[in-house]
């Protein structure tokens, strides 16, 4: 079933697409979702690094590429060839959006800068994703998402209470600072909407991971209390973690008031804890964690985790098992919601599977999403419909290197 363009939410927005791997992507991505052009720039010989990032691969296809790039189009171009840049310049002046994440100084250099582009085009909205910003002692360092959430503190806080940091399962600094970015690029051509004129927005992996930190870093700021580690467990809330089940399994339970907790303990069948004063209040179970959870894990581990959602079932309080890739993506509620979208893609030999995008609205579909582009897909179509370049001139283009 085709989906009329005229719907969607960003039909008519072109993006330039300059990002590599994932902050820049997943925001592109986004904005494709939402029925942007994305003309996904790549170097003609190897492509976004993430196209080799594997095993797994799908034939010739990453499974971490495909994750992230559908609704695409993929140009392979040199743009460190003159006649390379050219074409970029040319599309700029077809864009409303450019998207970069080099190193700062990079693309000044190349003539790409902001100050370059806004020549080119006043009306652009150009979106710089850095490491750790523009300027400042590590301007210049490489930024990737484990490095900056290692400096932001997550690492720090992050694992076994009494263990080693850990890194996050999934790159969350990296696609927060997407998350940040995408919102910012509309915010700015809402903007050009009323004046328009373009920007220049900087993201950087640093300073989203720092802002994430939210009340822990408050509780450092204003109250002078150092982070820790708390495994699945939180610092100011208990019970609000995981415990081990009778058949080894894990089930988090959050009683986040006293209301929850009162419930907890009677579906325990512990209710002389609501009345013990070393519980009553969170405070109180704050202060006595390591005796209260001792209790509660006993109790828990001695059912199977079958039996215990069973037992929660419409109790009023947040719970849930642990699920491991199988569990959650044949979880009742995650087919309900229809968070696995299906597409052809003729590289991988079959149709692929993806995570879909987790927003819904009354007036847009996804239902013509497009799979994932192989490298240089459509560099003719881009450069014969944007750039109006004739088949002789684009075929002079691909045999001297500058184009795939």
């Amino acid at each position: 079933m085709s989906v009329s363009s005229a719907t969607k939410l960003l039909n008519g927005v072109r993006v330039l697409d300059m990002s590599r791997i994932l902050a820049g992507p997943f925001a592109s991505m986004i904005l494709g979702d939402m029925g942007a052009e994305i003309v996904k720039i790549e170097h003609p010989e190897v492509g976004d690094g993430t196209r080799e990032w594997g095993p797994p691969f799908l034939g010739s296809e990453s499974a971490y590429f495909i994750s992230i790039n559908r609704n695409k189009k993929s140009v392979g171009v040199n743009i460190k060839h003159e006649k390379g840049a050219d074409i970029i310049k040319k599309l700029v002046k077809k864009s409303d959006v450019l998207m970069e994440n080099y190193i700062p100084g990079q693309l000044d250099r190349m003539g790409f800068g902001y100050e370059e582009i806004k020549q080119i085009n006043e009306s652009l909205v150009y979106c710089s994703i850095t490491g750790y910003g523009s300027d400042g002692p590590y301007a210049t360092r490489a930024g990737y998402d484990v490095i900056a959430s290692s400096v932001a503190g997550l690492n720090h806080i992050t694992g076994p209470e009494n263990g080693d940091p850990c890194r996050a399962g999934v790159a969350m600094t990296d696609m927060s600072t997407g998350l940040f970015a995408h919102g910012a690029i509309l915010a700015a051509l809402l903007h050009r909407e009323k004046t328009g004129l373009g920007q220049k927005i900087e993201c950087n992996l640093l300073s989203t991971q720092v802002s994430m930190l939210t009340h822990v870093a408050s509780s450092y700021l204003n109250a002078g209390l150092e982070a820790k580690r708390w495994g699945t467990g939180h610092a100011s809330i208990v019970p609000y973690q995981s415990f081990k089940t009778k058949d080894g399994k894990f089930l988090t339970v959050g009683a986040g008031n006293n209301k929850h907790f009162e419930k907890l303990c009677q579906l325990l069948k512990v209710e002389d804890l609501i009345t013990n004063n070393k519980f009553r209040d969170n405070k109180d179970r704050v202060v006595n964690r390591v005796e209260l959870i001792g209790i509660l894990s006993e109790i828990f581990q001695a059912k199977t985790m079958e039996d215990w959602l069973v037992i929660l079932e419409d109790c009023g309080f947040p719970y849930g098992p642990i699920n491991n890739m199988e569990e959650t993506f044949n979880d009742p509620q995650v087919l309900h919601n229809k968070m696995i979208m299906e597409m052809d893609h003729p590289a991988c030999g079959r149709n692929i599977r993806i995570p879909a995008p987790p927003v819904r609205y009354s007036s847009h579909s996804y239902l013509d999403a497009t799979s994932p582009p192989t490298l240089g897909q459509h560099t003719r179509e881009v450069l014969s419909n944007l750039v109006d370049f004739t088949d002789e001139q684009i075929d002079e283009l691909v045999a001297s290197g500058v184009v795939k």
